[in-house]
């Protein structure tokens, strides 16, 4: 098989950004007992598609909030993450997607998602978006 034929077997076999649905997210009642209380997760198994070449991408996606009235339980989070294994996205495209998800849903008081991807052809790139109440 041929690169180009390779090439465009990987077109037929993925998604695009709006498959990815925020729904599958499940949120969890949080009492907010201590004003400063920052929730950490770190998902290092973070794989997408590069629209271009239907390759995977491999990074770590790390999510930093201060919740209001909600947490995001875990095991949804990987499922909404796992969304993304077949979709051709961006790293610019997908990092405030992911943003826009956990906003739409846990409506924090602040939140910052960055996106670290490994190097392809000696350079690696992070992503960060952020939001503020």
């Amino acid at each position: 098989m041929t690169i180009n034929k390779i090439s465009d077997y990987l077109h037929t076999l993925r998604l695009d950004a709006s498959a990815v649905s925020a729904d599958v997210l499940e949120a969890i009642p949080y009492d907010r007992l201590a004003p400063d209380t920052w929730v950490e997760i770190e998902f290092p198994e973070f794989t997408s598609l590069c629209p271009r070449t239907g390759l995977p991408d491999f990074g770590t996606i790390a999510i930093r909030y201060l919740p209001d009235r909600a947490v995001v339980e875990l095991k949804s989070l990987k499922y909404y993450f796992l969304q993304y294994r077949n979709c051709g996205i961006f790293y610019e495209q997908l990092t405030p997607q992911i943003l826009n998800h956990l906003v739409w849903k846990l409506q924090p008081l602040e939140m910052e998602v960055k996106a670290r991807f490994t190097s392809r052809g000696g350079l690696s790139s992070s992503v960060v978006s952020r939001y503020k109440k």
